[in-house]
């Protein structure tokens, strides 16, 4: 049978290859541009081809000669390896194309040097899903930290970029250390790191919620679920806009591979507690996510806790997975576990077209603030079209690709009264609640998103030289904006493709009777029904019917006249709603949420000027503690440095002596 494994690692090694050629001539941007970004899209539309065909296959594996000496590297190439192949191969293609045309010269570190670290961040993300023991995943876990700091301080001259940077690593390596305690507990006592004898090993259902807890630790830092999220709206913000496309859509996804290959392949025997843990922590980052995301001014930072909200969607529909897999009820965690796999891949794509479509704005005003954008529909009519697809996908409306995961979700959620266990039956129907309100505040969210930046009217005078994005950046664009229709209108595919991951992992399927060509039934005709070509062939008539209807009817009868504006006789773009004004129900609803700061002027100011700072509690409430509590000890534990050659003799000696007592 063909093995797909060594042509996606040669491929891998491919990306290395091209990073290192950047440096080849690290000044030349049309070389690094034009020539090794396209090679580089190229390159992952071939691993998304094998990694598509090897979900078919059985697990292929394979050791390399490289390693610790008695510790090489193992691969494995399995169903649930192939799918997250295919989410980086196409994402990173797309995202490739678009680079190609999004750099500048001058813009932080040299283009050959952010060529490097681009395509390693690439290869790295690439080896977690390959990697089959924990040395191999941890070397690709911490390269692809590292890689993605040095992108994320791309212009490292900005003291704030620099400090998101230091904020990602540190958490990035915290969660690195829970995740190597993780492994060592999995390996059950012997000296074999492999994940097959992670497999075989026999663990006490206690030191098996040990090792998911860390695993959930280490991997929700990477997530960005709450209260570890704190680093995910400062790092978006910081990076390009590329490089914050690859992070949200493919970079945060290792995390959910990570749990479910520990949660369901390596311990394979979950308990219901896990579930509820997963599914209350989903529950509430993603409220969480939803309500900052609805109160932001800075596009970026919004569609970074937009993220956040998405993880948590995401991690809810893993809870329920667990919740029916320890249960017994094996074919609805297959609908669950499909439905989260499904977001997995659908917010990939739509979230890395609204981050790109994000980077055409900024170039094309230098603005990233909401309060000094709008109107650029009618200046980047390209990218206005291409972000409003990708904001209904995103909003979960269909026939677009988010409405067909968020709706297989909801479905599972309605199956969660037929568990055999109480307290779930009375505390699930909250995360049910929870996740409607979620996905509500997401598109209102999105509302605001779209509506302030691209209709109504310039805001500055200065938007009136908008320009429309290059035609790379737009074949980028479309790429991620043809994926959301397909993805949409074709679930039946990609759901046959997950079938296979249930069977992997559950030994349970969705069965013949959950798809069709034409429709998707989760588990019965009788229960719910969904045809995506049918709802689009009826949205199709009916706006052809009324374009038919307005143009044969009324045409000739409608007169343009000026808009009434409340009597005020020369509107302006001031007279539009804001941000701030989108944002404040939420604001006044959810208060408890924030940390709120005022700036009033003083009474009779001829120039008055208001301040709203709204900043996370998690900061006051453990973070800041943490941090004094370390400068604390820091300070107490610097008298020791004293600068006298003697006394550091002296604690050298004092350390032997004590060593000499300890060893007698």
């Amino acid at each position: 049978m063909p093995s797909a494994l060594p042509a996606i690692f040669t491929l891998v090694a491919g990306w290395v290859v091209l990073g290192a050629t950047g440096l080849l001539l690290p000044r030349n941007l049309v070389w690094v541009s034009r020539v090794l970004f396209p090679l580089g899209a190229a390159v992952g539309v071939a691993i998304a081809v094998f990694a598509g065909s090897a979900l078919a296959l059985p697990a292929q594996t394979a050791m390399l000669p490289i390693g610790l000496p008695d510790m090489p590297m193992h691969l494995r190439l399995d169903a649930l390896s192939a799918f997250f192949l295919v989410l980086i191969g196409v994402t990173a293609a797309g995202v490739s194309i678009y680079s190609a045309g999004y750099f500048r010269a001058g813009e932080g570190a040299a283009p050959g040097l952010m060529c490097l670290q681009y395509h390693v961040f690439l290869a790295s993300m690439a080896m977690v899903v390959l990697s089959d023991d924990a040395f191999a995943f941890m070397v690709s876990w911490e390269t692809m930290a590292l890689a993605s700091y040095f992108l994320v301080t791309t212009q490292h001259r900005v003291a704030e970029i620099r400090s998101a940077g230091f904020l990602y690593l540190l958490l990035a390596h915290v969660g690195a250390i829970s995740l190597l305690l993780c492994f060592g507990v999995l390996q059950g006592g012997s000296w074999q790191f492999t994940f097959n004898a992670m497999r075989q090993a026999t663990l006490s259902p206690a030191w098996a919620s040990v090792a998911f807890g860390l695993a959930l630790f280490g991997f929700g830092a990477k997530a960005g679920l709450v209260p570890l999220h704190v680093w995910l709206p400062e790092a978006h913000p910081a990076a390009p806009s590329p490089v914050s496309a690859l992070m949200s859509g493919v970079m945060l996804k290792t995390a959910v591979y990570g749990l479910i290959r520990v949660s369901l392949d390596l311990i394979h025997t979950p308990q219901w507690a896990w579930g509820v843990a997963v599914l209350a922590l989903g529950a509430f980052t993603g409220l969480f996510g939803a309500i900052f995301a609805a109160v932001q001014t800075d596009m970026k930072r919004l569609l970074a806790y937009s993220s956040i909200e998405n993880m948590g969607l995401i991690f809810t529909g893993f809870g329920l997975t667990l919740l029916f897999r320890a249960l017994g009820q094996n074919t609805f965690a297959a609908l669950a576990l499909a439905g989260t796999l499904y977001h997995v891949l659908n917010h990939a794509q739509f979230k890395s077209l609204l981050f790109l479509a994000t980077g055409s704005v900024l170039h094309a005003t230098g603005q990233r603030n909401l309060g000094r954008l709008g109107g650029l529909i009618h200046r980047m009519p390209w990218v206005a079209g291409f972000a409003l697809l990708g904001t209904l996908a995103m909003a979960g409306l269909p026939p677009l690709n988010g409405f067909v995961s968020e709706w297989l979700l909801l479905q599972a959620y309605l199956f969660t009264p037929s568990l055999p266990q109480g307290m779930v039956n009375m505390l699930v129907p909250i995360g049910a609640a929870a996740f409607a309100l979620t996905v509500a505040l997401a598109a209102y969210v999105l509302v605001k998103f779209y509506g302030v930046i691209f209709l109504g009217r310039a805001r500055e005078a200065a938007l009136e030289r908008a320009h429309d994005a290059s035609w790379l950046e737009r074949c980028g664009l479309a790429w991620f904006a043809l994926a959301c229709a397909v993805l949409g209108l074709f679930p039946v595919v990609v759901l046959g493709a997950l079938d296979r991951i249930n069977t992997e992992l559950l030994g349970a399927s969705l069965g013949t009777q959950a798809t069709s060509w034409w429709a998707v039934v989760p588990t019965s005709t009788a229960r719910a029904v969904y045809s995506p070509l049918a709802f689009a062939a009826g949205i199709g008539v009916a706006v052809l019917a009324v374009f038919l209807l307005v143009r044969g009817i009324y045409h000739g009868r409608v007169r343009p006249s000026a808009a009434w504006n409340c009597g005020f006789p020369d509107p302006s773009a001031r007279m539009q709603d804001t941000a701030e004004g989108f944002g404040q129900p939420i604001r006044r609803i959810f208060a408890p949420f924030f940390r709120i700061r005022r700036q009033l002027p003083a009474p009779l100011d001829p120039a008055p000027r208001y301040a709203l700072d709204l900043t996370d509690r998690w900061w006051d409430w453990l973070y800041r503690p943490v941090a004094d509590a370390v400068k604390a000890s820091a300070d107490r534990i610097g008298v020791l440095q004293q600068g006298s050659i003697a006394l550091y003799l002296l604690y050298s000696f004092v350390t032997l002596v004590a060593l000499l007592a300890f060893v007698l």
